[in-house]
């Protein structure tokens, strides 16, 4: 009896510990470094920090997910430097964090479709909704996170641009024969203007006005008022070009297959609940940042939609001529900018041009 006694009490005990091993074996730690070039301050980061990571952490917790996170954050450059991300990401230097596709346009071209197709929309979330739409919808896009070994999360995008000078600015005519700063594929928004573009960028604005190397600077709002360029040039002219998609958060591929089915579920779920949050915060930020502007002196004009229609029309067909390029790279530039339009188009935007019609 005793020895019967003896071996029950040994098969339990042998089963706990096995119970035990298995629940150790299940719970998967995950240390993910996420990076980002840009500090807190800027609102993709800020986000990322205060909502994202607890969000996942929580709700992780909440599905009983056998996936726990040990999050490293490393932003303002410390690991990967402006334009740096993608690289990082690739690599497995960094682990997720936010890519800017702004500066990558020779690796993620189809990413930069809004700024190719001047005079869209001011709504930052129909911008990005769209492109969030294309990584479905047009298999290239979404290829050109995953050539670099990446998982589009949610996106983020920037305030509608407009034009700063030292000089009144109305309409399109009063730019002619002025030097705008309008750096990249931005400078194709004043062809045909009158107006000179110039290279430049956020950190020369302020004192390239100042020195008179140009007359202002074609930029977004949120930017202008934290650089203070209202006080070198005080004339806010609010073209409307359009809000644009700057770029989105991302994780390694590699990374993201290691996550049980459900942790993945959650992560792409939060993804695009933070490019929701983003765009909202973005667009308060914009209305504190005219207001601030106005505050400190600045004159702001509201382009009439007669004249921008006007500007629009005066330009060369900058988004059918980019598809065109891309169409010799053998990418589906020409669907891109139709998918991109029409989904504008969807979302009850009325164009002043219909770039592809």
């Amino acid at each position: 009896m005793k020895t019967i006694q003896w071996f029950l009490s040994i098969t339990v005990i042998a089963a706990i510990m096995f119970a035990a091993s298995v629940s150790t074996v299940a719970a998967k730690t995950h240390k993910i470094t996420v990076v980002a070039g840009h500090p807190p301050i800027f609102l993709w980061v800020t986000l990322t920090r205060d909502f994202f990571i607890p969000e996942v952490d929580k709700r992780l917790e909440e599905a009983g997910s056998e996936d726990k996170i040990v999050w490293n954050q490393a932003y303002g450059g410390t690991i990967a430097k402006i334009g740096g991300a993608l690289e990082a990401i690739e690599s497995g230097v960094a682990d997720m964090g936010f890519v800017g596709t702004l500066f990558e346009a020779p690796k993620m071209p189809l990413h930069n479709v809004s700024y190719m197709t001047p005079f869209g929309t001011s709504d930052i979330f129909k911008v990005v909704d769209t492109v969030s739409e294309l990584q479905t919808k047009i298999p290239a896009f979404r290829q050109e996170w995953e050539k670099y070994n990446q998982v589009f999360l949610g996106g983020t995008g920037l305030d509608t641009y407009g034009i700063l000078t030292n000089f009144p600015a109305k309409t399109v005519d009063d730019i002619k024969g002025h030097k705008i700063a309008a750096p990249g594929p931005s400078a194709n928004w004043v062809k045909g203007t009158g107006a000179v573009a110039v290279a430049g960028d956020l950190t020369t604005y302020y004192n390239s006005i100042k020195t008179g190397v140009y007359d202002g600077t074609l930029t977004f709002m949120t930017a202008a008022s934290a650089l203070k360029l209202h006080e070198v040039a005080p004339y806010v002219l609010i073209v409307n070009f359009g809000a644009q998609f700057a770029g989105g958060l991302s994780i390694n591929k590699d990374v993201f297959d290691s996550l049980s089915p459900e942790a993945q579920k959650i992560f792409k779920e939060v993804g695009r609940e933070w490019e929701v949050k983003l765009a909202e915060a973005q667009t308060e930020r914009l209305n504190q940042s005219l207001a601030t502007m106005e505050k400190n002196g600045a004159t702001i004009t509201y382009l009439s939609e007669q004249e921008r229609k006007r500007w629009a029309d005066m330009l060369p067909n900058v988004p059918m001529d980019w598809a065109q390029a891309m169409e010799k790279k053998r990418l589906p530039g020409t669907l891109t900018v139709k998918a991109y339009l029409d989904g504008l188009r969807a979302r009850n935007t009325q164009l002043p041009r219909d770039w592809d019609r």
